[in-house]
């Protein structure tokens, strides 16, 4: 018998902390997980999940009026209702966290509603017990972070910004990260006066230059009014509203600023910081390919440890985390290259693999294909919305080494593409791929002319 209460506790039940709780505890692993706000961490209740929902509500903005040229009239003009939105969003994410009770229920994981503090490298404190466990996970995710200026008890973050009392009919968002970029075009699309600022030259630092360039032309025609290389000085209370000054001289008056600029490692009153656990530069947990800290008893996966916050790369840390702990069969490190992902503004961007600037800088030579089209949709619809497709290939070895869309569905479109980016195939493979048509899609496979070396 163990000298352990339990062989893992899990610290967050967010989608690695449970999915790694779920996972050990199939091993045959005691195990229990201690979650002091909501399970299912923030995909669930403030990331992806309410992001997407009202991401499908924004599009129904475009779909009424594209509708027309097909022939379709609508009785009357349609009225978005703020409060339907809001609450429909409440109760999906009450059936989720009941699912994600129900999984740790079924896995035989015992369920802690409390906060845990760390004490030592096998000791935690919750809800005013100790409890021992022969390895702790740290799998806390992060919190938001708003900048420090005059004013800044008025904004929002990204944590409340989904349950707004009443829907700003001028909004304006504080970031240039994907989170900003999304909750920009969200608001626009329900009908807001749309604002973004951002003390960069252009948004998405990271993302392809082109992606990002098409990207702030497709937005700003659907009216989002971008603001570049200003930030906010101050914000003042202005009745109901609310007057935002630029370091460029400009003001605004707003009825929501939100803060999305980033998320910073939950770690407050945890513990860590007594045990001197090795951070980071950014203040994220230091782990090694085990997800071991300096502390080996103590792991940590997820947002928390700075890699790249996204819930499937969550998911699959804590799988690995599992097999170097609790199986005898260790897999091979977590290979973080070439995973896609998407970005929920309009429209939509999928990207998988390097872009063309980092695919220059590694591989020297490259060819770069294009498509930059009107979707055969909006030939009927009136729209002049446009779509980009590219594809980034290694001059020597005709390997595809980056795949991009900006469009309609661009995360569906790419989820599948990136099994071929991974898989290492060339060009001549999607050349010799037969396309579907009529269909947007087709467009990666039938991309001849280089529009750039």
């Amino acid at each position: 018998m163990s000298q352990y209460d339990y062989d893992l506790f899990v610290i967050g039940a967010g989608s690695g902390g449970v999915r790694a709780a779920r996972t050990a505890a199939a091993t045959g692993a005691r195990v229990a997980v201690a979650e002091d706000r909501y399970l299912g961490g923030t995909c669930v209740n403030v990331g992806c999940v309410p992001k997407k929902l009202y991401s499908y509500a924004a599009h129904f903005h475009d779909a009424f009026d594209d509708s027309a040229g097909f022939g379709w009239t609508l009785p009357e003009a349609p009225r978005f209702d703020w409060a339907t939105l809001r609450d429909n969003k409440i109760a999906e994410i009450k059936r989720l966290n009941g699912i994600y009770g129900r999984l740790l229920e079924g896995a035989d994981v015992t369920l802690i509603n409390a906060r845990a503090k760390v004490l030592d490298g096998h000791h935690v404190e919750v809800g005013g017990d100790t409890v021992s466990a022969e390895k702790i996970l740290v799998a806390v995710g992060g919190w938001p972070w708003v900048p420090d200026f005059p004013g800044n008890e008025h904004v929002v973050d990204t944590n409340r910004v989904f349950d707004l009392d009443a829907f700003p009919e001028r909004f304006l968002v504080l970031g240039g990260g994907y989170i900003a970029v999304e909750f920009a075009s969200i608001f626009n699309g329900l009908g807001s006066e749309a604002h973004l600022v951002y003390r960069g030259e252009l948004f998405l630092r990271g993302f392809d230059r082109e992606v990002r360039e098409f990207t702030r032309d497709e937005m700003a025609k659907k009216g989002v009014k971008l603001h570049f290389e200003t930030n906010i000085e101050r914000i003042e209370a202005a009745g109901s509203a609310y007057r935002v000054t630029l370091t460029n001289g400009e003001t605004l008056e707003v009825d929501a600023v939100l803060a999305a600029t980033g998320r910073k490692p939950h770690l407050q009153d945890l513990g860590l910081d007594q045990l001197d656990i090795a951070l980071n530069e950014d203040g994220t947990i230091k782990v090694n390919e085990r997800y071991e800290t300096s502390v080996p008893s103590i792991l940590a996966l997820g947002d928390v440890t700075g890699g790249p916050e996204l819930t499937p790369v969550a998911l699959a840390e804590a799988m690995h985390m599992v097999q170097h702990h609790f199986s005898d069969a260790p897999p091979r490190p977590l290979d973080y290259h070439n995973i896609a992902t998407a970005v929920f503004c309009h429209p939509n961007i999928g990207t998988v693999g390097l872009s063309e600037e980092a695919a220059r800088e590694q591989f020297g030579e490259v060819r770069v294909y294009t498509a930059d089209f009107r979707p055969m949709k909006h030939t009927l619809s009136g729209s002049d919305e446009r779509c980009l497709m590219k594809l980034i290939v290694d001059e020597i070895s005709d390997r595809v080494v980056g795949a991009h869309m900006v469009g309609e569905e661009a995360g569906e479109v790419i989820q599948g593409i990136a099994i071929a980016v991974r898989a290492g195939l060339t060009k001549l493979d999607f050349d010799a791929t037969v396309g579907i048509h009529p269909t947007g899609a087709e467009e990666f496979v039938t991309m001849r002319s280089v529009t750039r070396r």
